[in-house]
């Protein structure tokens, strides 16, 4: 299931950036964050393919979503400027970022390449 995330949740379940400048990630399995709007048109395009991906992929990657209008601080920290942006967190390794709407393969090769996970 998707999990929406708030500035204190992040710090617990992916990285405190209030307690280190160096990326340590705090979770379990790597995932996949959603940083949206509810009034942004391509993030409405989005949600239902990562509803299905998060189906699909259930134990094996967290998916989740921050609301940039109620997390302003949290899209600060990571610099969002556009969105949809979407941040790929591997087990072990540097996040990377994509902005923009990808279409449902777009996501599965990321999760391939960029996480490691495959169903």
């Amino acid at each position: 299931m998707l999990e929406h995330l708030t500035n204190e949740t992040f710090k617990t379940k992916v990285f405190n950036y209030e307690g280190s400048k160096d990326w340590k990630f705090e979770g379990t399995k790597p995932c996949v964050i959603d940083f949206y709007a509810d009034w942004c048109g391509p993030c409405k395009m989005v949600a239902p393919i990562l509803e299905e991906l998060a189906k699909e992929y259930d134990g094996k990657i967290d998916i989740y979503k921050v609301d940039t209008e109620a997390e302003r601080e949290l899209s600060a920290v990571f610099g969002i400027q556009s969105i949809p942006s979407l941040l790929f967190i591997p087990q072990d390794g540097q996040p990377q970022m994509a902005q923009g709407a990808l279409p449902k393969d777009g996501f599965e090769r990321a999760f391939k390449d960029v996480l490691k996970v495959e169903k």
